[in-house]
């Protein structure tokens, strides 16, 4: 669009037409009062008798008739000389208006000078600089979306539907608010990638879903997970019973103002299994190691007792065999921790008393109680369940916390027995947080990688599973979930 500005600036143009507008108020008030007027009136009074005289030169009547005279030409001269100006604003609006709509292909060609042409100079600089904003945009955009499509991480962008008040919480009933679909929190999905729709729905669009019908025919482990409203890994058996692992991040985030949710799944059984593969091979080690270490000694010593028998020295024997003794202690020791973990007994199922079992666990580890424990009995294997029960509360106590804030809840849910330990520690990363229970894997310089993994075995020779979760504020929580015996 070309808009032609006018060739000379606006305060030369407006002193033009001031002048030309008292140089025309001059003409009209002589052309009243001597040039044109009174030699009309002569002719009229000597041809027709009209006796009507001319104004007199600066009295109220000529200045009168002058300014009504002079008002047509005023409006033309006015209307001449903004038309440029009148037809700048109308090309101007109409950008502007384009602009607001997101179509910045619309240009006006500067022509002219002075103030308006700047203006117009600016203006077109202005629309080449939101043209090639829009270009960079749109290429990074495509750039993103082909990038976030393609990823193996499964992705979904949800409304978040959660009420802003919290109403009162209704009596317990002991049945768990997140059992049901409305647990889920969040309303449509608005973004899902090829990963997710390939895990969700065998590629078919999710976008205008609700989450909880996506969700429908998900395994129950997955839609607790996402219930959960934390990060956590869990782990699905498809129909041949094959275990696969995932790896889920949930994050809440405002886009455009409206509250919205992310949910990241990440497969994580081929990192699971060559960490398996990877902890097989640093155990390998660590009994090579250890059993060097012990047999080295014990071998040496063999030989000086045996040195020393030859030579009749047998009041230095009890020494040498003492040591031999305790390398041989301590490689017991070692191997047995192993063992333990390699050949856990198959658990008896027992009913358990609260009072009783609390009492026992708290002689071996100090916790604090959140909470009351439930009323009714539970079957387990007490003494399996106390160990892992030991080893999980130890961890909480090494990560750093401080020893109060340490705490155990058991709840009752749907039959259901959960255990949760909290700590305020530091947590763990998401690395960390994948690998954690792998046998043998250890972020400890000291540490056997047995802990958290034999709490594990134990739980699901029981049925149940492990479930791990950064806290908010800082810290971890450990659930230990047992089905109904």
């Amino acid at each position: 669009m070309a808009a032609r500005g006018p060739l000379i600036g606006l305060q030369a143009r407006l002193a033009l037409l001031l002048m030309a507008v008292v140089l025309l108020a001059a003409l009209l008030h002589m052309a009243l009062v001597q040039w044109a007027l009174p030699p009309m009136l002569a002719l009229l009074h000597r041809e027709l008798g009209w006796n009507v005289s001319a104004p007199v030169p600066g009295s109220a009547a000529a200045l009168g008739w002058t300014l009504v005279l002079l008002l047509p030409f005023v409006f033309g001269l006015a209307a001449y000389a903004t038309a440029p100006l009148h037809r700048l604003l109308r090309a101007l609006q109409g950008a502007v208006l384009s602009y607001r709509e997101g179509d910045f292909s619309m240009s006006i060609r500067a022509q002219g000078r002075g103030e308006l042409g700047e203006l117009l100079r600016l203006h077109s600089e202005l629309g080449h600089a939101l043209r090639e904003q829009r270009q960079q945009l749109a290429q990074r955009e495509l750039l993103l979306d082909t990038v976030v499509q393609n990823t193996p991480l499964a992705l979904l962008l949800c409304s978040d539907a959660r009420p802003q008040a919290v109403a009162p919480s209704p009596p317990d009933t002991g049945r768990s608010s997140g059992d049901g679909p409305a647990s889920l929190h969040a309303g449509q999905v608005v973004y899902a990638n090829i990963a997710a729709r390939q895990l969700l729905a065998h590629g078919r669009n999710l976008v205008g879903m609700q989450l909880e019908a996506v969700l429908a025919d998900a395994s129950p482990d997955l839609r607790q997970a996402v219930a959960s409203q934390q990060d956590q890994l869990f782990s699905v058996a498809d129909d041949s019973g094959h275990q696969e692992h995932f790896h889920l991040s949930q994050r809440s985030l405002l886009l455009q103002g409206t509250p919205h949710r992310l949910l990241l799944l990440r497969r994580m059984t081929r990192e699971l299994a060559r960490e398996e593969v990877a902890s097989w091979k640093r155990v390998i080690r660590v009994i090579s190691h250890e059993l060097n270490n012990s047999l080295a000694p014990i071998s040496s010593l063999a030989h000086s007792g045996a040195e020393l028998a030859r030579r009749g020295q047998a009041d230095r024997l009890p020494q040498v065999f003492d040591s031999i003794g305790g390398r041989a202690a301590h490689l017991h020791s070692f191997l047995s921790s192993y063992a333990q973990f390699a050949k856990l007994p198959q658990p008896r199922i027992e009913p358990v008393d609260w009072p009783d079992f609390l009492a026992r666990l708290a002689g071996h580890s100090q916790f604090r109680l959140d909470g009351d424990a439930p009323g009714a009995p539970a079957r387990f294997d007490a003494g399996q369940i106390e160990q892992a029960l030991i080893n999980l509360l130890k961890n909480a106590h090494e990560s750093g916390s401080a020893a109060d804030a340490v705490s155990l809840g058991i709840t009752s849910r749907e039959g259901d027995t959960r255990f949760t330990i909290a700590d305020r520690g530091p947590g763990m990363s998401e690395a960390v947080l994948a690998q954690a229970l792998l046998p043998f894997y250890s972020t400890k310089r000291s540490g056997t990688g047995l802990g958290l993994a034999l709490a594990r075995e134990i739980a699901e020779a029981h049925g149940g599973r492990i479930a791990l979760a950064n806290r908010e504020g800082g810290g971890l929580v450990v659930t230990l979930i047992l089905p109904a015996g």
